[in-house]
């Protein structure tokens, strides 16, 4: 039995050959893979913007129903609460943005402090860690492991546990000449106010930006001509010689403010509070054990035969260091350390186990007064986001300048 006559389309023929002109576009149209990428896209986008303005919708609801006022208005409303320890002046009389801006400044302050004592220990321990010496190395590897498998939490506790059992104030330790060190923190001699130690502040910013330009020069003379200059004794002349220069010429002020122990605290000087002690010493510690690390990793990921080579033309220790491994290891350590810079501005949150008034502590005393969670949260998301972003902008500029240029 045969079977029936089928008709043969043509090998380029598609299914809907038969159709209207205007429809076949539209369907061959559709057969493109970026058409259809672009087309999924736009529909799941559109069910993201639904499922979030119903989900805001619910909870607008919800808190209508429950009589809580939403919104920001609340930020201009007095505070009634002190502050203990802040950068700028603040009463209990000023409203609850000025408090969240004080949270704000004692977060940058601390998480600047944690940055610079975690870099300073983390490169210190980093190149103890890989030196020849034996016991060196092995007291910095102990310190590695010890700092980064404890919490960062029970760091902080720790500390603030530590300085609390400090002598009280009539039974201060001594530093010296430096201060007193008592359970109300570290009290130590400032100098009294006077212009020339502004005019000697801002000199010394002159010398940081004259040391800019004599690299910059010494690098276009090194480049053009072939020669180097002494671009080191320079800018050691800059920063010691133009400050005390100022300074001379604007009349030496030489009076320290020094603490003096009235009734049952020191008065005068400065004094660094424990809360702030215990929270720098927690993070600071914390990060630089992983610091230490990726400094390892970077001077270990420097060729032998450069080592090698630096030693056979009788590089000492500290240029070899100075000039060959860091800057080559800078190209390797950036990167990771960005994201160790980034997680320590976060892990400043966590001083409200111990009271220091930033950012979180701050927010969870306005979320009991106001009862304004959502909105708090939503400022906290908004200004840790925005350090984050800074923070690896920045990182990633200085990424750059240390990068070694391929012609």
């Amino acid at each position: 039995m045969k079977s029936p006559d089928k008709t043969l389309l043509p090998a380029s023929a598609t299914p809907w050959s038969g159709m209207p002109s205007h429809s076949r576009h539209l369907l061959n149209a559709f057969d493109s893979k970026s058409l259809r990428a672009w087309i999924y896209q736009c529909l799941l986008g559109l069910l993201i913007v639904a499922f979030s303005y119903w989900l805001y919708a619910n909870v607008v609801e919800n808190l209508r129903s429950q009589n809580i006022a939403t919104g920001f208005g609340f930020l201009d409303h007095i505070a009634q609460f002190e502050i203990g320890e802040k950068l700028i002046a603040f009463t209990p009389r000023d409203s609850y943005l000025r408090a969240l801006g004080v949270g704000l400044l004692n977060t940058l302050y601390v998480t600047l402090c944690g940055i610079a004592l975690a870099t300073l220990l983390g490169f210190s321990v980093g190149i103890a860690r890989v030196s020849r010496n034996w016991l060196l190395a092995r007291l910095a590897g102990g310190y590695i492991e010890m700092m980064r498998n404890i919490p960062v939490i029970l760091q902080v506790i720790f500390w603030s546990v530590v300085i609390r059992n400090l002598p009280s104030p009539r039974d201060a330790i001594e530093l010296g000449s430096l201060g007193f060190l008592t359970n109300r923190g570290l009290s130590f001699a400032v100098p009294a106010a006077h212009h020339g130690w502004l005019l000697a502040g801002t000199a010394l910013l002159a010398a940081a930006l004259i040391s800019l330009i004599l690299k910059r020069v010494a690098r276009y003379v090194r480049e053009s001509r072939g020669r180097s200059l002494p671009t080191g004794r320079l800018t050691l002349v800059a920063f010691i010689g133009l400050p005390l220069l100022v300074w001379w010429l604007s009349g030496a002020p030489a009076e320290l403010d020094r603490p003096i122990l009235r009734s049952f605290n020191f008065r005068g000087g400065f004094t660094v509070s424990p809360e702030f002690t215990a929270l720098l010493l927690g993070i600071a510690l914390y990060s630089s054990a992983f610091i230490a690390e990726i400094v390892r990793a970077g001077i270990q990921s420097i060729p032998k035969g450069q080592l090698e080579a630096a030693r056979a033309l009788s590089f000492s220790p500290w240029h070899m260091m100075r000039h060959i491994i860091i800057p080559q290891a800078m190209r390797v350590i950036v990167p990771p350390l960005t994201s160790q810079y980034v997680s320590l501005s976060k892990n400043s949150s966590i001083a409200v186990v111990v009271g220091y008034p930033e950012l979180a502590n701050i927010s969870n005393t306005l979320m009991n007064q106001t009862g304004q969670a959502l909105e708090v949260i939503a400022i906290m998301m908004v200004v840790y986001l925005t350090v984050s972003i800074v923070t690896s902008l920045l990182m990633n500029l200085f990424n750059r300048a240390v990068a070694i240029k391929e012609r």
